[in-house]
């Protein structure tokens, strides 16, 4: 079980230096502002974006929170690294750039595995009667 939490513990604070730590610290800066405009999105969605990143690193990162909040930040940044990947193959084509989301995706799953691990509940709801009413009730 040490190991699980361990493992668990590494690709989370990863997912949350990579896409919450350092959205936060350079979100403002030039090259930020550059690289939303070249995906083609109006400067708002850099703000609105890393409010967002920022908020679920939170949610990861701190352990009170639980249950339904963690699996909506869970949902958040596959929906946002998917988006990226998206993104930057229209515009880029494939490159480190559109790799890269992909990358951060299956760190992001490893958390999810190991974080589905250490709470004992099953990945696939309704495995058993009691685990689904676990599930429901978090």
């Amino acid at each position: 079980m040490k190991k699980n939490k361990a493992i668990y513990w590494i690709f989370t604070s990863l997912i949350v230096l990579l896409d919450g730590v350092m959205p936060a610290l350079t979100f403002n800066t030039e090259l930020a502002k550059q690289g939303v405009s070249h995906l083609g999105y109006p400067d708002y969605f850099r703000v609105l974006l890393t409010f967002f990143k920022v908020s679920g690193a939170l949610i990861l990162i701190l352990p009170f929170f639980k249950g339904r909040i963690k699996e909506w930040a869970y949902a958040g940044f596959t929906f946002n690294f998917i988006s990226a990947f998206v993104s930057h193959m229209v515009v880029d084509g494939m490159g480190m750039q559109s790799a890269f989301p992909l990358v951060a995706l299956a760190v992001l799953a490893a958390s999810y595995f190991y974080y589905n691990k250490i709470k004992d509940v099953p990945l696939i709801a309704g495995k058993n009667k009691s685990s689904f009413l676990q599930l429901s009730h978090t």
